[in-house]
């Protein structure tokens, strides 16, 4: 007797559409949205229109109705937004529509085996998971076929969909090289390649990586290149001289970091009490239906999701540490409104868009000021209201006063908590007034002898393990 395994708990890592999973390709019946008569979205194939029409959209963000058009046209774009303002559909959608155009909605693929046409870079599996979600939404009336390669699986899934002629590709650094080198994937025909959230790959080391990738991409002129960012630094402006040639800038409220409809507040406290404070204002705050409390290490992590089940709050941790199934189980549940509240490191601090996120919870005061703009960003999506608070000790001032000048804002205090803290509130000052310098710690590091000079740009081994700041793990 043939047994045959039933094909539950599936993930699109491990295959793209293929057979009876795939959604049937006859149109709804009735026009799409009459509204796209007026926008951007009307010069979509039907296809997508219809697709978008299914997934609500009616009127197109800044950013896809600036970076379309030119998407559309071949042009190389360079695109800079803040998180949480349709990123992913203003490269997708254009993309879809290019390659439809080649050969139509039901025509049958011609991609060769493991020669993508689209590759795709995210930083995060979490992000690369999401752009999935989002392709398939898009191409939902085609029958385009997309693969999604990150760690933590198992990679002979990703290989298969590989042979089959993925027309798309969406992957994370580390597990594309592996398949890469091994010969079950090749980037020569590659004719459009996306760089999304640039300036996150350079934070987690990828710099080596991308060029390696890149090197094995067609000539720069025998495809067409789009580079996303949240931020401009200069390392990344000159990665993206490097990627694209002759671009189109587009660039949106590059003044205004922080979003403007969240409602932000600080809680000084003494740090031993942070936990207690987190929990009487989620018992006192019912409303706060999904809560993401963002914390500096996985130790951390871990010891908030252990408080809050002892207090009976149904909660699940993600960082580097957990599986790739275990990422997954705890972020469906999230949204899924299964459990209350989603304890993270910065891994989830990028390109997740988790809807009617109600609050963003700064259990420790990020290291980077940029990455306090992406945790708050997590609320406050699609044009929805939310609020962000953090928890601050004396220990943190200094650099929460340095968040402050960042996103141009003195954020309001609330004291009305039995956990207040004056000495917290006081700490360098309101304004980050404190005692002078000594000269001798303003002074700069004294040059190594030139005999030692080798041995001092050694890097040393980082043995600090889960209390050090997780930025997820370079092998993703």
């Amino acid at each position: 007797m043939a047994f045959k395994r039933k094909r539950r708990h599936r993930h699109h890592g491990f295959a793209e559409r293929a057979g009876d999973e795939r959604t049937s390709l006859s149109f709804p019946k009735g026009p799409p949205c009459a509204a796209y008569e007026a926008n951007i979205f009307g010069k979509l194939t039907l296809a997508l229109q219809y697709a978008i029409t299914d997934a609500g959209y009616v009127v197109p963000t800044p950013i896809q109705e600036k970076a379309i058009p030119d998407i559309l046209a071949g042009r190389d774009l360079i695109g800079c937004a803040q998180t949480g303002t349709g990123k992913t559909a203003a490269f997708m959608l254009p993309i879809l529509h290019n390659l439809l155009a080649v050969r139509g909605p039901k025509a049958p693929p011609h991609t060769a085996a493991s020669h993508p046409d689209v590759l795709v870079l995210s930083p995060t599996r979490e992000l690369a998971a999401q752009t999935a979600e989002n392709t398939s939404l898009f191409s939902k009336y085609t029958n385009i076929s997309y693969a999604v390669i990150f760690g933590g699986v198992s990679q002979a899934p990703q290989e298969a969909a590989l042979r089959r002629g993925a027309e798309i590709a969406i992957a994370t650094p580390g597990r594309l090289i592996d398949l890469m080198s091994q010969g079950f994937i090749f980037l020569d025909k590659v004719r459009y390649f996306v760089l999304d959230e640039a300036d996150r790959m350079l934070d987690m080391g990828f710099m080596p990586d991308i060029k390696r990738i890149i090197s094995k991409l067609p000539f720069p002129e025998n495809r067409q290149n789009l580079f996303f960012s949240a931020t401009m630094a200069p390392e990344v402006i000159k990665l993206a001289n490097e990627l694209v040639r002759n671009p189109v800038h587009v660039t949106i409220e590059p003044d205004a970091p922080a979003a403007e409809k969240i409602a932000q507040k600080v809680f000084f406290v003494d740090k031993p009490n942070k936990d207690a404070l987190l929990r009487h204002l989620l018992e006192n705050h019912p409303e706060w239906r999904k809560v993401i409390v963002f914390t500096r290490t996985r130790h951390g992590a871990d010891r908030v999701e252990r408080k809050l089940k002892n207090a009976e709050i149904a909660t699940a941790a993600i960082h580097s540490d957990k599986t790739q199934n275990q990422r997954l189980r705890a972020l469906k549940a999230f949204k899924d409104g299964k459990i209350r509240v989603l304890t993270a490191t910065d891994i989830a601090s990028r390109g997740l868009d988790i809807p009617r996120v109600s609050l963003v919870v700064n259990m420790d005061v990020p290291v980077e000021q940029e990455s306090y703009v992406h945790r708050i960003g997590r609320t406050a999506r699609a044009g929805e209201s939310g609020e962000a608070i953090s928890l601050v000790s004396a220990e943190e001032r200094i650099q929460f006063r340095a968040i402050e000048r960042f996103v141009k804002r003195d954020i309001p205090i609330d004291s009305d908590h039995p956990f207040h803290s004056e000495a917290a509130q006081r700490a360098c000052g309101k304004s980050g007034e404190g005692l002078p310098t000594a000269p001798w710690a303003a002074a700069s590091k004294r040059k190594p002898h030139p005999a030692n000079a080798k041995r001092h740009k050694r890097k040393r081994k980082n043995f600090a393990g889960r209390n050090q700041p997780d930025f997820g793990k370079k092998g993703e």
